[in-house]
């Protein structure tokens, strides 16, 4: 079976809406702040965004709070051609640790990785759906370490069960994710060592010693 190159996939929405002279509404799932920095500057050229922080995998409050402050203040300093904004998902670090019960000692990338990929996409496309956008999509395709194959499979059902398109990406692509390096230094931005799940702190911590 033939791979799916997703950045070609995302040209052609790109070119679509750009010959009918149109900018629609994406609502974009952000992790953080660096990984957002080259997909707003991006896709803000041809969309209307709402950034959709929603990330209950992120169970330590300071951290979640001090993401969520650095994407709000990458926002309000980044320069785009169509309006940014940013809305908070509920922030229920339970639903997370329910969601991957059983799962805990899976390797990062693994399982526990997939549900968690699950969680916020599902609630993300809801939130499109109730809300009218246009389009769907994540930043997560970005890192290196995350399968954009299995994300945009994810999203692509979700799609379909919610009716709001997904917008196919592989962000690092096209050196996405070395600009999204050089603007963090740009911005200042605080670049985390791990996703943000305990499980992931303790494989980061356990790699370290």
């Amino acid at each position: 079976m033939n791979k799916i190159n997703y950045q070609k996939e995302l040209d052609r929405v790109i070119d679509k809406i750009t010959g009918e002279g149109k900018v629609p509404k994406l609502l974009l799932h952000v992790c953080c702040a660096p990984c957002s920095s080259y997909c707003l500057e991006y896709l803000s050229k041809y969309f209307d965004i709402t950034v959709y922080f929603y990330n209950p995998n992120i169970s330590i409050a300071d951290e979640y709070n001090y993401r969520l402050n650095e994407e709000k203040r990458l926002v309000s300093l980044m320069p785009f051609e169509h309006p940014v904004k940013v809305v908070e998902g509920e922030y229920l670090p339970k639903d997370y640790f329910d969601y991957v019960k059983g799962l805990e000692n899976e390797p990062e990338g693994g399982k526990r990785c997939e549900k968690c990929f699950r969680l916020r996409l599902e609630s993300s496309a809801r939130y499109a759906k109730e809300r009218g956008f246009d389009y769907f999509t994540t930043t997560l395709t970005i890192s290196p370490l995350k399968n954009a194959q299995l994300l945009n499979s994810i999203g692509a059902e979700l799609a379909e069960k919610y009716g709001v398109p997904w917008l196919y990406s592989d962000f690092k692509k096209r050196e996405g994710y070395k600009r999204s390096i050089i603007l963090s230094k740009e911005y200042d931005l605080y670049r985390q060592n791990y996703c943000g799940c305990v499980f992931s702190k303790r494989d980061s911590v356990e790699e370290e010693n």
